[in-house]
């Protein structure tokens, strides 16, 4: 499975962060509209991402819902038929919820910095240092900091769990 080291944090705002990831990226950002679909999965998250332009993919994650970096093992198979593929997996394990988001990435390095709008949440910044096999989950934490500390992002911004457990929590999931 391939890995990361993940963080997300509550931001005041994205329009302050977005010139500091630009500056840490280099490159044009991408902008992405993302609809998450989570199963029922009693050994990590499952969930399916549809895009605006009818492709998708499924995804299966596994990470501890602790604040502050952690590691993420996950598998992504892309799809080119997710609204089907959403009413089998519903019909099979059943949906616990949906999380729509408006997402803005920038690469540094081989970090993704995502800047999300989550519909009925705000505003969050999520990072992803992408793991080498050989390499060890001590060097993506130290980068995640790093990062961290260029974004202007404290710890106690960091949040544990998921976009879906927070929906969870507001009875809107």
């Amino acid at each position: 499975m391939a890995r990361n080291v993940e963080i997300k944090a509550r931001v005041d705002s994205l329009d302050a962060l977005e010139h500091l990831a630009a500056a840490l990226s280099g490159k044009e950002p991408v902008f992405i509209d993302q609809d998450d679909t989570f199963f029922t999965c009693a050994n990590g998250r499952l969930k399916l991402r549809a895009f605006a332009d009818g492709s998708g993919e499924l995804i299966f994650y596994r990470r501890a819902d602790d604040s502050g970096p952690k590691e993420s093992f996950y598998v992504i198979s892309p799809t080119d038929a997710p609204d089907t593929l959403r009413e089998a997996l519903s019909h099979a394990y059943g949906v616990i919820g949906r999380v729509r988001k408006h997402r803005t990435v920038f690469i540094a390095g081989r970090t993704r910095i995502h800047l999300d709008r989550v519909q009925g949440l705000g505003e969050f910044l999520e990072l992803e240092v992408v793991l080498r096999d050989d390499e060890s989950v001590e060097a993506g934490m130290e980068e995640a900091r790093t990062l961290m500390a260029g974004l202007g992002v404290a710890p106690e911004q960091l949040l544990s769990g998921a976009y879906l457990d927070l929906l969870a929590a507001r009875g809107q999931a």
